[in-house]
């Protein structure tokens, strides 16, 4: 059975939950952070400078992260829906100061409380 790509109701309940995922990184709102991702041990999170295992392991990096800086520009988001449960989000982003240009990828999945990342990427190019 060929599975439903981009079916336009499934991007655009992702599409809100990446943009609400956005608005809390930027605006350093942890708990809307921690709801976001699925809280499992099977969670993970690639940052620029930490490898991080397991829902815990993320909340604390939230924790203990600067909340200054963190605006962004986001350029060529492509969120991709695969039947109605599964969706990857990937995007590039660019900060005020920062030569790098930044990447970010999300896989996000439906989950009875509602769409949670599974598993997030975030990495710097070089300048």
């Amino acid at each position: 059975m060929e599975q439903e790509i981009n079916l336009p109701e499934v991007v655009a309940e992702v599409t809100a939950a990446f943009m609400r995922y956005d608005a809390a990184l930027t605006g350093n709102d942890v708990a809307v952070l921690d709801e976001l991702f699925w809280n499992n041990p099977a969670t993970l999170r690639y940052g620029v400078g930490e490898n991080l295992l397991g829902y815990e392991a993320i909340r604390a990096f939230r924790l203990a992260r600067p909340s200054k800086g963190l605006e962004r520009d986001l350029m060529n988001t492509v969120i991709t829906t695969y039947g109605r449960d599964f969706a990857t989000a990937n995007t590039e982003f660019t900060r005020k100061g920062e030569a790098r240009i930044g990447r970010q990828s999300h896989t996000w999945l439906r989950l009875p409380q509602g769409w949670r990342i599974v598993a997030a990427h975030v990495s710097l190019m070089a300048a």
